[in-house]
């Protein structure tokens, strides 16, 4: 497909003017007010009122966006911060209380019950669940909250530090630790480890803030705790707390016998009698770390042809987002830290943000959030909110099943053979290394909301004792017990979306299976991806997955058998 075959175009508004301001509650209270009062007769108008009532989300949602977007590209700016703090602190909370009286009145009126069943379902529960869950009371605090998240990216984003003379970002520095030269990789990781423990106090306050205003939000509700307020907030329909349990047991039992494997071949490879935290993500044979690009528009130039040779729509789009500016995928001071993929409803075109550094984690992360801007295009034509907004692990399974397929295509990063094989298995250890650290961090938030009153030492001893578990014992820490007594505060996810991380693990698994059918047949694999995403949200994640062509399942058996697959493709390499 050629780039000017793919030309994005808005959503053309139906409802609204398009030139309504949003500076204030006010600009758009009328239009509330009027979805409020509409008489509504048929199934034709109730589904009319729906898509109108879609319509005004997905401009609110987008505005919201871009105000999120420009304060974390510039996180000295004060105007945008501004922005977005007027949004969540005195729109948002006006949203919140008006959406909760469309809800009461689609639910109440007669017509609902009227609508197709199955084209609805998924819509139905949504909206009930979303009903049920509302307290006027939490208004205020989850525009506080809201507030307070960001206040993690504000801190991080001013760690750096000063390596060979340059002063860096933080996750610049981490390019050190894949240098050959120990004493190299040891100066990086404790200049890294003293300036996190510099602000570690500064985010203990601020995450037991969080859980007291977290749990307080869950107290309103009805919930003994935070925990089971947020499985009914994030609509976990189809799995439970001890499906979630499931998935850590069965993590621990197939992928950390491979890590221990991995850590005594490196341990034996290195010729050490022990292995230290800053001996984990260098090339053991000594190489220089793998340099896939120089520039950012290398990057984005590499990876549109390796997208295209998958599909030639995914290339299109990817250069499209570029040519659009819908990409700032640099490492800067000021900018905070992270990746994302920010579905823009109104403009149909998504906006990718990462802090790229020339790694080769760069690359996974770009097909990573390439396979979400894939995601939001093919999902574009969905007209109702409820199916645009994907749960995780949803959305997930279209990033990591990305990352798996593009490997084959990475030649145009690695020409050299030799380089590219060693790429395809610092990504598929990558897996084996990030699955037990989900397993752990989703346990430490189930200790987390179940033990709100718990002290910073219980805090941190409570995930000590969960890494017991989940990490190698082949890896010496002495020296930086501190340290680790505080790692679970460089997971973002933590102080900014509670309970987003176990998708993450639960799309792996997703993705591996995907993957495994991908090298059995590419073209219907990747046609049932794309049948998968076109659904959007439509319907239960079950059957998302079985359009997919694979199974949403935790079970030890299932697991074992991905894990052996994974297993035998590493050997492979």
């Amino acid at each position: 497909m050629r780039d000017n075959e793919l030309k994005p175009v808005r959503m053309k508004r139906h409802f609204l003017p398009d030139d309504l301001p949003i500076t204030k509650w006010e600009d758009i209270q009328p239009w509330f007010e009027g979805l409020h009062d509409r008489n509504i007769r048929t199934p034709e108008e109730m589904e009319r009122w729906l898509t109108d009532r879609s319509e005004l989300a997905f401009v609110l949602e987008e505005e919201l966006a871009w105000r999120y977007i420009r304060m974390n590209c510039h996180t000295d700016n004060k105007e945008y911060a501004a922005l977005f703090e007027i949004f969540v602190s005195e729109i948002e909370p006006e949203i919140s209380r008006w959406s909760d009286q469309l809800d009461e009145k689609f639910l109440s009126h007669p017509l609902s019950s009227q609508l197709d069943r199955e084209q609805y379902k998924v819509l139905l529960r949504t909206v009930k669940n979303r009903h049920n869950l509302f307290r006027e009371e939490n208004v205020p605090l989850q525009a506080e909250l809201q507030v307070l998240e960001q206040e993690y990216g504000k801190i991080a984003s001013q760690m750096t530090v000063t390596l060979n003379g340059k002063e860096v970002t933080l996750q610049q520095a981490s390019n050190y630790l894949k240098e050959p030269e120990r004493t190299l990789r040891k100066e990086a990781f404790m200049k890294i480890t003293q300036r996190r423990l510099e602000d570690a106090e500064a985010l203990q306050k601020l995450f037991t803030s969080l859980i007291k205003k977290r749990s307080a939000v869950a107290h309103n509700a009805g919930f003994d705790n935070y925990r089971d307020y947020r499985f009914a907030e994030l609509g976990r329909f189809d799995y439970t707390v001890s499906d979630c349990e499931e998935f850590h047991e069965s993590i621990r039992r197939t992928v950390m016998p491979l890590v221990e494997e991995m850590h005594t071949w490196r341990r034996e490879t290195m010729k050490t009698a022990r292995l230290r935290p800053y001996d984990l993500e260098h090339d053991p044979l000594g190489r220089p770390p793998l340099k896939p690009f120089k520039e950012v528009q290398e990057l984005v130039e590499k990876a549109s042809e390796a997208f295209s040779r998958i599909n030639p729509l995914f290339g299109a789009l990817l250069r499209a987002m570029d040519r659009e500016g819908y990409l700032d995928l640099d490492s800067r001071k000021n900018k905070a830290p992270g990746g994302f993929n920010y579905p823009l409803y109104e403009s149909n075109l998504p906006f990718i943000y990462m802090n790229a550094t020339g790694n080769l984690r760069d690359v996974e992360t770009l097909f990573h959030e390439g396979g979400h801007a894939i995601h939001s295009w093919l999902s574009r034509e969905i007209r109702l909110i409820e199916y645009k907004e994907l749960p995780s692990e949803v959305a997930e399974l279209a990033s990591m099943s990305m990352e798996l397929i593009s490997m084959d295509q990475w030649g145009v990063f690695f020409p050299r053979r030799e380089d590219l094989l060693r790429a395809k298995k610092e990504q598929l250890e990558g897996i084996i290394r990030v699955l037990p650290w989900i397993a752990a961090i989703d346990k430490f938030q189930h200790w987390l909301y179940t033990h709100p009153g718990h002290s910073y030492e219980e805090r941190n001893d409570a995930w000590v004792g969960i890494m017991k578990d989940f990490s190698s014992p082949l890896v010496d820490w002495r020296g930086f017990e501190k340290y680790r007594g505080h790692s679970w505060q460089t997971q973002l996810h933590l102080f900014e979306v509670p309970f987003y991380y176990i998708e993450y693990g639960i799309a792996q698994l997703g993705a591996i299976a995907v993957w495994k059918n991908y090298r059995d047949d590419p073209e219907k694999t990747i046609h049932q991806y794309m049948d998968a995403l076109s659904l959007g949200y439509s319907r239960p994640i079950p059957e998302i997955y079985e359009a997919a062509g694979i199974r949403f399942d935790f079970s030890l058996t299932y697991v074992r058998e991905l894990i052996f697959f994974l297993r035998n493709e590493l050997e492979r390499l």
